[in-house]
């Protein structure tokens, strides 16, 4: 009877310490919820296509410079060429004039101009310069107004520190026209001085 109560008590105080034993334990902890995933909206499509967009332009910009740099090096190359080319040019370039005038013009004094530097920079080339009319009036007067031009051109020349013994000229009057017809158009083409290098235009240099 007595050992009966004994194990009954020992019995109820194991129950109340694991009881208290679980009420002292902390619960597990839960885990974070997962936010749902939100729908994109324009302000992400436009971040999308904006960065879109710079990727194709940087990529354009890359090939712009990559086209730059080989134009340039192939300018770097031809260099020589080129301004031998263009030296020659200038200094081969036409001027015209009005109706039975031999008077220059502002824009032909202009081409004049362009030719002084490049024979004082090549003082061993020698130039011809050729003066032409179109059809209208006698062969006569036409030889005559065609050198008068062929004499303005050299005298501008001269008068900008080019030697006259440089600068020969010749008439052709109306024989070699550059354009065929009988209307102002063609007229304009043929009033004109033409200039040929006879000496020293193989090797130019830039002024």
């Amino acid at each position: 009877m007595m050992r009966t109560r004994r194990i009954a008590v020992l019995t109820t105080a194991m129950l109340s310490a694991v009881t208290i034993g679980a009420c002292h334990k902390k619960p597990a902890p839960q885990p974070a919820p997962v936010p749902a995933a939100q729908p994109a909206g324009p302000n992400a499509d436009s971040a999308r296509l904006a960065q879109e967009a710079a990727a194709r332009q940087a990529a354009a910009d890359a090939a712009a410079r990559r086209r730059a740099d080989s134009l340039a090096a192939a300018n770097a190359a031809n260099n020589g060429a080129a301004s031998a080319a263009s030296l020659r040019s200038a200094l081969t370039a036409t001027v015209h004039f009005e109706f039975d005038q031999s008077d220059l013009r502002a824009d032909d004094k202009a081409i004049l101009d362009a030719k002084v530097p490049i024979l004082q920079a090549n003082p061993g080339v020698a130039i011809r310069i050729g003066g032409h009319t179109d059809e209208r009036g006698s062969d006569e007067y036409n030889l005559a107004l065609g050198q008068r031009r062929a004499a303005a051109a050299k005298a501008y020349l001269v008068q900008h520190g080019i030697p006259a013994a440089r600068i020969e000229t010749i008439s052709y009057g109306e024989e070699r026209p550059v354009a065929q017809g009988a209307d102002e158009s063609a007229w304009a083409q043929n009033r004109r001085a033409e200039f040929e290098i006879t000496a020293g235009g193989q090797t130019l240099r830039r002024p």
